[in-house]
């Protein structure tokens, strides 16, 4: 039974204890892109946080002529604002407003889906009015009034797993979005700390969270940090990024989530991470070639 509260509003409490085993949708459609574990993969690509229009669009086109030209599902992402940066003095980003509007106009230029993160429960509504898939930062994954103001919202949400959480640990994050309302779920592996300074992947990471039924997707990007290790910023490693996209694809995945820039080592946020352009075309063929290889045989 579902307990109410003293403004007949279901509790928090009533709600998780009245959906003990919440199930989630195994399938995310997205517009015309559709993400699943034994679906073709389907690329979340952009950049770490909008710049300018220019740019923006400049990196959506880059992602896009290629997944056209393999005909792979297409996200594009970008973030509005990095609320999370090591420094007090580092860019963020163009903000909420301004922000939205930007995203707005790439998704009109490319016409694809949008994805971004939200940190704060009152921009959800506001967001989803622009962006398809609203994404909840690793660092904010189990923020129950956050998982919330998503599921309020039906769009799908993408949720990354918090660098120091067990993959199976991630149930839990589930459990609370469905009992709160939500069925469009995906979740993220963006990498898991090891000691300081450094991020390692597991890739029996990835067959714990598809045990949860999600859509699951993995982060290279973010996975080739290394927090802390400018001192005032966080370093990378963007020369491994095909090792670790290839290592990831092999273990079947519904997404890949790949940044990239014009000029990296330029880049406001995560320049260490990104990938240069000319790099795209060629990740994606092999991301391509891989992913229809796995699923053909592993889940055939």
């Amino acid at each position: 039974m579902i307990s109410l509260g003293r403004e007949g509003t279901c509790s928090l409490e009533g709600r998780l204890k009245s959906s003990a085993k919440p199930e989630v949708a195994a399938t995310v459609q997205v517009g015309g892109v559709r993400f699943g574990n034994q679906a073709p993969i389907v690329v979340i690509g952009g950049v770490n946080v909008l710049e300018d229009l220019d740019t923006a669009l400049r990196v959506g086109e880059c992602f896009a002529s290629a997944a056209e030209a393999y005909r792979m599902g297409l996200v594009f992402k970008a973030s509005f604002d990095k609320a999370n940066r090591s420094s007090h003095a580092s860019y963020r980003g163009p903000g909420l407003s301004a922000g939205l509007e930007m995203l707005a106009g790439i998704k009109r230029r490319l016409g694809v889906p949008i994805l971004t993160d939200v940190h704060e429960r009152d921009q959800c509504s506001q967001v989803a009015e622009v962006a398809d898939i609203l994404q909840i930062p690793a660092f904010l994954s189990r923020q129950t009034d956050l998982l919330e103001a998503v599921a309020r919202t039906t769009r799908p949400a993408h949720v990354k797993k918090m660098q120091g959480m067990a993959p199976g640990d991630m149930r839990n994050v589930v459990d609370k979005f469905v009992a709160l309302g939500g069925s469009l779920l995906m979740l993220c592996e963006r990498g898991t700390t090891f000691g300081y300074n450094q991020l390692i992947v597991d890739p029996l990471s990835f067959a714990e969270l598809k045990r949860s039924g999600c859509p699951v997707t993995f982060d290279v990007s973010h996975s080739l940090q290394l927090p802390g290790a400018l001192g005032n910023a966080t370093g990378g490693r963007r020369e491994r990024a095909q090792s670790l996209a290839i290592a990831g694809v092999s273990q079947g995945l519904a997404g890949l989530f790949i940044e990239a820039h014009p000029d990296p080592d330029k880049a406001p946020c995560d320049g260490p991470c990104a990938i240069p352009l000319a790099e795209v075309k060629g990740l994606l063929r092999r991301v391509k070639v891989l992913d229809d290889v796995i699923k053909s045989t592993v889940f055939e």
